[in-house]
């Protein structure tokens, strides 16, 4: 049921280089930290670059941003920074992606996060304030990502979501490598009901069929109820692409 062609190409990738360009560094201090992206980074299976656009900023201030032209309410961030940011970092490497976290972009799915775990070397620019000059996204942005209908007062949440997505995905940043491959929307559907000891709670019991011990059963029960769950709670996933 589950899709494995991630592992199958995500075996040959090379260390993979995470650069976030940002005005507030400390906001993706502690998310990139912790747990399984943690691991992933002292264990040199990817290494994450957080860059303060403001060092690159005008001015005494380091100013990056100015107010529209146009008279619109709000502070737009400016080409200039942004520009001289990502030259310096592509006269060191080659990006395979330079994305922008927006609620205009594509949205954000596991389909995606499968992708991205195989490119080499990636850029994510976290918007800002009203937002970036157009001119960034004509120009120097190779791809938006949206993670919902809905605004933040930043990117570095967005980008912070995307990063431990991909990261998740790198051979060896699970214990159990096999696990990512049931988890929810891997194959376009939910994942089923999970449960563990004890097997009997209050008389809430585990399904016997999960203690029989016959994995061709185990397996068929677990189908049937992914596609149930998906069914119940999100039918929109049953008629999307996202099915292999």
């Amino acid at each position: 049921m589950k899709n494995s062609n991630i592992w199958n190409y995500a075996y040959f990738c090379i260390i993979m280089r995470i650069d976030i360009i940002t005005v507030l560094p400390e906001l993706l201090e502690s998310p990139l930290s912790h747990s399984i992206v943690k691991r992933a980074r002292t264990g040199s299976l990817v290494q994450i670059v957080i860059h303060d656009l403001k060092a690159y900023g005008k001015g005494k201030y380091r100013q990056t941003d100015d107010y529209a032209f146009g008279g619109d309410a709000g502070m737009v961030m400016m080409i200039e920074p942004v520009y001289k940011l990502l030259e310096d970092l592509k006269k060191e490497r080659s990006y395979d992606e330079i994305l922008y976290t927006s609620p205009d972009g594509e949205p954000f799915s596991q389909k995606e996060a499968n992708r991205l775990s195989c490119l080499q070397n990636i850029i994510i620019l976290c918007g800002h304030y009203k937002g970036i000059d157009q001119r960034i996204r004509d120009h120097l942005i190779t791809k938006e990502i949206s993670i919902g209908d809905y605004v933040l007062s930043g990117g570095e949440l967005a980008a912070a979501v995307i990063t431990d997505a991909v990261v998740r995905l790198l051979p060896g940043a699970l214990t159990d490598e096999t696990s990512a491959l049931t988890d929810s929307f891997q194959d376009g559907l939910l994942a089923p009901p999970i449960y563990t000891r004890p097997a009997d709670f209050m008389g809430w019991k585990v399904p016997e069929i999960l203690l029989s011990g016959d994995p061709v059963k185990i397996r068929n029960w677990q189908e049937e109820k992914s596609l149930d769950r998906t069914e119940r709670l999100r039918p929109d996933l049953i008629d999307t692409d996202n099915r292999d």
